[in-house]
Parts: C-alpha cells; sequence; structure tokens
C-alpha cells in the first residue's frame, strides 16, 4: 500500500456532530498509528488479512461495530487481525485511508487495501465480509479460507431440494430461523424455496400474457411477478407489485406488499434496486 503525499492533513470528519463522551473500556484489536501501520501491519498483511475499522467516539454505531469485529476476531481464533482507529486521535490515518465517515473499514491483503464497508450492518452482514475477504486472501496465498459451517437443518433442507422436495425444504429453513432469528443464508434459503415451489408449475409465457390482459388480478400480477424475478427481472417485478399495491386495499394489499417483501428477500439488501423500491413501498403506505 502506497501511502498518499498528504498523509500528515488532517481528515474532515466536521459531519460527525459535536464531540460526545469518549468511549468506555479497552477497544478490541490494536490501535492504528502511522508508525505501525507502515511499520508492523502492512508487512502483517503477508502473512494474514488485517481489518482497520475506524471509528469515532462520537459515533455510537461505530464504537459498535468495533466491538462485532472484535467479537469476530476472537471466535476466527486469530486468523486475521484487527486494527481499530480513533480518526479524532489519528488524523493522519484516517487521511491515510481516505475515512469519508464513520464506521469505515477496510482490510489489508498483501500490502494492498481492499476497501470493505462505510456503514454500520448487523453482525450476520459483518460476518459475511470477514468470510469474504479470508476467501480473497486464501487466492492470494495468505492465510486459509474459512471452513464453511453448514447447519443440520441447511443439509436436510438442501437435500430436500435436490429432490425437488420444496415443503420439507421450506420446513427445515423454518426451523433453522426459529433456532437463529434472522440467519441470513436461511433467509434466502426459505425465499429461494418458497419462490421455486410457487413457479414450478406455471407455464411462465400465459402467465406473462395473462397479466397483460387481466392488468387488475392481483393472484395473476404477483405470479407474474415470481416468474419475472425467477428470469432475471428484478425492476419490473417489483414496479409490477408496487402499482398492484397502489390500486388495492385491505387484505389484498397486505398480501401484495408481503410477496414483494419476499422477492426483496432474495436480493442483497444494499442493491440500489431494493433501496429504490423499498422508498416507494414506504411512499405508498404511508
Amino acid at each position: 500500500m502506497t501511502l498518499p503525499p498528504n498523509f500528515g492533513r488532517a481528515v474532515d470528519l466536521s459531519s460527525l456532530g459535536k464531540p460526545k463522551p469518549e468511549a468506555t473500556g479497552p477497544m478490541p484489536g490494536t490501535e492504528i498509528t502511522p508508525e505501525n501501520l507502515t511499520n508492523h501491519f502492512l508487512a502483517l498483511s503477508k502473512t494474514k488479512p488485517v481489518v482497520l475499522i475506524c471509528w469515532s467516539p462520537r459515533s455510537v454505531e461505530s464504537q459498535e461495530v468495533v466491538a462485532t469485529l472484535g467479537k469476530l476476531a476472537l471466535a476466527d481464533q486469530d486468523t486475521w487481525a484487527l486494527g481499530h482507529v480513533d480518526v479524532d486521535a489519528q488524523p493522519q490515518v484516517a487521511q491515510a485511508l481516505q475515512v469519508r465517515a464513520v464506521p469505515f473499514a477496510v482490510a489489508i491483503i498483501n500490502e494492498q487495501m481492499v476497501p470493505l464497508f462505510e456503514q454500520a450492518y448487523p453482525e450476520e452482514q459483518i460476518r459475511l465480509v470477514i468470510d469474504k475477504v479470508l476467501a480473497l486472501a486464501a487466492e492470494q496465498g495468505v492465510g486459509a479460507a474459512p471452513v464453511e459451517k453448514v447447519e443440520p437443518e441447511e443439509e436436510e433442507a438442501l437435500t430436500a431440494l435436490d429432490a425437488g422436495d420444496f415443503a420439507t425444504a421450506e420446513a427445515a429453513y423454518k426451523k433453522l430461523l426459529a433456532r437463529k432469528p434472522g440467519d441470513s443464508f436461511a433467509t434466502l434459503g426459505l425465499a429461494q424455496t418458497q419462490l421455486l415451489a410457487r413457479t414450478e408449475a406455471l407455464d411462465g409465457a400465459k402467465i406473462m400474457q395473462d397479466a397483460i390482459t387481466s392488468p387488475h388480478d392481483l393472484e395473476i400480477q404477483m405470479q407474474c411477478a415470481d416468474i419475472e424475478v425467477v428470469s432475471g427481472y428484478l425492476e419490473p417485478a417489483f414496479a409490477r407489485l408496487l402499482r398492484i399495491i397502489q390500486l388495492v386495499d385491505g387484505a389484498d394489499q397486505k398480501r401484495a406488499k408481503d410477496r414483494l417483501l419476499e422477492l426483496f428477500a432474495l436480493v442483497d439488501p444494499a442493491d440500489p434496486r431494493v433501496i429504490k423500491a423499498r422508498a416507494v413501498l414506504a411512499n405508498a403506505l404511508f
């Protein structure tokens, strides 16, 4: 990693607002300074991935992300190194890492910087990011890729899907979600299973033609949205359901909204298409 020529300049993070009380207790990982960043962590990144999290005592959210990364680093038993940067105390480091807001996370792999995220995320999503960092590093000969852990319910679901038994697969994913609420893999697996079950026996061409001739038929419009998602046409599917949500009310509106939320679960929540559709949904309902 080559540090920029203006390494010594302070970074402007005034948008954080007025200072708040300092964080209490030790922060997990190693405090990053200009010296140990260049003299230690760059070299360390040749043998294991380094994850740096930039935070501020003025941002509670950023402190929570530091705590989450500390928990994950402990669970991963030293397979990657965690460093934390107080952007108020270390403006030189913040400038070198090109920090624009906190929390801001960046990985260093074999002396190369890889930006990770610049907003707070739940632990499940941060776990996915770290796993991707470990896999990317392993591809470059740095460290080992994470060993994928398959939950017993997930294994049951996958076996059922191979046999075309959607009901058993759906039940297995629901069991996993009951045991691990919010699990991203289970949520995605359940949404995919339900979509496959709904579309397996549909004639896609006929449904799409019916949707044109019956624009106000809720069931046909929902089926058409399913077919569009299976075919990779996310935006038309979202737009179709958003239109019908604005045309109906009561129980029908709830059915259409619930179906749209199920389709959202199939896509990365950070996908711009999902973000845009969620905003339109919120305006339509409130």
